[in-house]
């Protein structure tokens, strides 16, 4: 039996980097791994993250090990650290020092083998909370530029050509300057990262480029604070207000995604759904087979379908096998761009007429919300949708349980994009089902039939074992509430079953029930639970009497919901209230 190093550990089946106390002065930071986190001067803080990433030719990346801490009197501390999987290799070393202003970090890195990089260098994430601060931005020319970290979540850079960011927080003073290459910045909330990233090199440039052997990188970035924290600032425990129920809802209809495991995965007791979302790619030559699937886990449910084709002719094809099924939605998306691309959509809308198929049309994207965000002028005035994979950036457990809260700023982002017509969500899975910044060609899958599975199944990393965890559960419920707003009629969980879904061979994982819980429950009205501690999500259904609330915090929650009472949630986990 694995034994794990904490109990939040040992509900997620994982065990995350632990956190050493790194303090100097008037500095305090955690080192996590090889990284740096919780930036804090003067109680402030003013960072998020400070670390050191290699991405591929497919923007993968590429995680370290082998980590070394050496030092850590006089306010110096070098990390050393190799990223290498497959043909990249990176052997790097990043130098800390610190004194009573200034924080500065040298990397300096050296290609172990010739591989083809995306990116490679100094990484800075700022908080979400600093959305609507000002930001003075200094260029290479010695000019500046004052903006501010953005509102609504950008779709563009909100900072280009960066020498240097200013910036205040909580009355310190944060001034950043960077050597070594060109940085800009990205709104990482398109992905649900809760974070603003400051990175290198300019995605203007040609990419990928080549490294050979002996080939070196070498970047810094200083960081210089002042300034006295503001009252209050710094505290970790505000005092909260009474739990209370908002305004009545419906809430949105839950779906899963049909299963592109191996048929050797089929539970004997499987979650079935009023809805059924299928991914039909016209290049595989297994896509009816994965069409046939998807009608069989659907059983007496209607069929969400979301075909993936390259011209006018792959739509007409795909419209033709599915026009006999009982189908609640449609969407079709370019292969190459994975949005709804105009010409694909009139030929769909025609196609869908003559066949006399009554289901919804609906546009938008397979991939990121990112996708919907940057290309949504261009899109049908349609329902729309995107989906939801919280792990673009970093795997850690942080990063998935710090999505829920940008994952409800991002549905609100979409409603406000859709303007008054439906948002479906989904499918919202851990890890990616497909690559969508790939700059491989895709690789078609020439199997005709799907009993060795399909679709994700084939890509690598889909799968991530926390799937199986009991976190899991909470996780699914903490994740639909924080997207079931008005106008989002649905929300797709993962897949059915295998190991990215509710059950395997092997029985239900702990995540079934709770997917069971919020498929009945679709169409429902609600009630949500505002003023939940951090890391609570839920509601209550009056018709039912009942309260569904799912903490995804490390430490067990203590509320009182006005005129019910007192509630105790454990720690990653959710629980069931009668009222």
């Amino acid at each position: 039996m694995t034994e794990f190093a904490t109990p939040a550990a040992a509900r997620w089946l994982d065990d995350a980097p632990t956190a050493v106390a790194i303090e100097h002065g008037p500095w305090r930071m955690d080192r996590v791994g090889a990284g740096l986190a919780d930036i804090r001067f003067r109680g402030v803080s003013v960072l998020r993250a400070l670390r050191v990433v290699v991405r591929d030719a497919d923007w993968r990346t590429i995680e370290p090990r082998d980590v070394t801490v050496t030092g850590g009197d006089g306010g110096s501390i070098t990390i050393a650290a190799r990223c290498q999987r497959n043909e990249v290799d990176l052997a790097w070393t990043a130098t800390l020092s610190l004194d009573d202003t200034e924080l500065r970090v040298d990397l300096s890195g050296v290609a172990q083998s010739a591989f083809d990089r995306n990116r490679i260098g100094i990484i800075v994430l700022h908080w979400p909370s600093d959305a609507g601060s000002q930001l003075w931005v200094t260029h290479p020319d010695g000019t500046s530029t004052r903006t501010r970290f953005p509102d609504a979540i950008a779709p563009h850079q909100p900072a280009l050509d960066i020498a240097g960011l200013e910036w205040s927080r909580q009355g310190i003073d944060v001034r950043l300057h960077f050597a070594g290459d060109v940085f800009e910045m990205e709104d990482q909330r398109n992905w649900t990262d809760a974070s603003f990233k400051t990175y290198s090199t300019p995605l203007e440039r040609p990419f990928p480029v080549r490294l050979d052997p002996g080939d070196r990188v070498a970047q810094s970035v200083t960081v210089t604070c002042d300034g006295d924290p503001e009252s209050g600032a710094g505290d970790d425990a505000p005092e909260r207000e009474e739990v209370v129920l908002g305004a009545e809802r419906v809430f949105p209809q839950i779906g899963i995604a049909a299963s592109t495991a191996s048929e050797s995965s089929r539970p004997r007791d499987e979650v079935r759904a009023p809805v059924t979302l299928v991914e039909l790619d016209v290049r595989d030559a297994n896509w009816r087979a994965a069409l046939e699937r998807a009608r069989q886990d659907a059983g007496k449910g209607l069929l969400d379908v979301r075909l993936i084709a390259r011209d006018e002719a792959d739509v007409a094809q795909l419209v033709d096998a599915v026009a006999p099924l009982p189908i609640a939605r449609l969407a079709v998306f370019d292969a190459t761009t994975h949005v709804s691309e105009p010409v694909l959509w009139r030929v769909l809308g025609d196609a869908a007429a003559a066949r006399g198929i009554r289901g919804e049309l609906v546009a938008g994207t397979r991939a990121h919300f990112t996708e919907l965000n940057r290309t949504h002028e261009r899109l049908p005035d349609a329902p729309l949708t995107f989906s939801i994979t919280p792990q673009m950036h970093d795997i850690e457990r942080a990063q998935i349980v710090e999505s829920i809260a940008m994952q409800r700023l991002v549905a609100e982002n979409a409603v406000r994009i859709a303007d008054g017509a439906a948002v479906h969500v989904g499918p919202v899975t851990l890890r990616a089902r497909y690559n969508a910044v790939a700059t491989t060609p895709y690789a078609a899958d020439r199997a005709t039939d799907v009993s060795g599975g399909y679709g994700a199944e084939r890509v690598a990393e889909a799968t991530d074992a926390r799937q199986t965890s009991p976190a899991m559960a909470a996780w699914v419920m903490a994740s639909t509430f924080a997207l079931a707003i008005d106008n989002v009629a649905s929300i797709t969980l993962g897949e059915a079953r295998g190991p990215r879904g509710l059950a395997d061979e092997t029985g239900r994982f702990p995540v079934a029930d709770a997917a069971e819980l919020l498929i009945a429950r679709g169409g429902e009205l609600t009630r949500r639970l505002e003023n939940l501690p951090d890391g609570c999500w839920g509601a209550a259904f009056p018709e039912r009497r009942e309260i569904l609330v799912a903490n995804v915090a490390d430490d067990d929650a203590r509320f009182t919901i006005e005129g019910i009472g007192a509630l105790v949630v454990p720690a990653t986990d959710y629980v069931r209230q009668a009222y």
